[in-house]
């Protein structure tokens, strides 16, 4: 029996365990759609030879497909919760004074450009066309020449470093003000600042 009848053959009996497993990596209605993939990464596979137990070879691309699911929500996570701070951000600014409202987004925008100008320069270039210009992954895949896969881990090594970046320098400026205010904040007021 050649070895692309035996995978799909260890496929299909292998799909109920399969998605057993998946139900306890994902949400219930993506296990499905990763089966699906797993099947899909299956007939797109130039070479099968390498495949000498294809039970465990479909239970390990199941499991790594479900993984990359979960990074992929993760980044979409941190998506959302900018947002959600942005929106948090503008609900606030009717209360606020205007003129200190309009220098501290300044600031902020300020800190943001230094801190995507640190990003290294394919993860920059990844993450100002998906941040800034709106390119879907594709796009920037191909404008790129490289895997959509790598285009979501430059977006989210961009998201991750910008947050750190911005972070530290809020709390070096919140340390400047309070050495240059004469130390008027006690230690738990800075770290409390520092975690705002």
């Amino acid at each position: 029996m050649p070895i692309e009848t035996a995978i799909h053959n260890a496929y299909m009996s292998a799909r109920g365990s399969m998605a057993k497993m998946l139900s306890r990596l994902v949400p219930p209605k993506e296990v499905d759609d990763i089966l699906q993939d797993t099947y899909v990464r299956l007939c797109q596979a130039k070479t099968t030879e390498h495949i000498k137990e294809p039970k465990s070879f479909l239970f390990r691309t199941a499991k790594n497909l479900a993984y990359d699911h979960l990074k992929r929500a993760e980044t979409r996570m941190v998506d959302d919760s900018v947002e959600v701070a942005a929106a948090l951000e503008s609900a606030i600014s009717g209360v606020e004074d205007e003129i200190f409202h309009n220098n501290a987004t300044q600031q902020e925008f300020k800190l943001f450009c230094d801190a995507v100008r640190a990003l290294p320069k394919q993860c920059r270039r990844a993450f100002v066309l998906k941040k800034v210009y709106g390119y879907s992954l594709k796009e920037i895949a191909q404008e790129l020449e490289i895997s959509e896969k790598t285009v979501e881990k430059h977006i989210a090594e961009g998201i991750k470093r910008c947050t750190l970046f911005m972070r530290r320098q809020t709390t070096s400026q919140t340390r400047t003000n309070v050495y240059q205010s004469g130390g008027q904040q006690t230690a738990a007021e800075i770290k409390r600042d520092a975690h705002e």
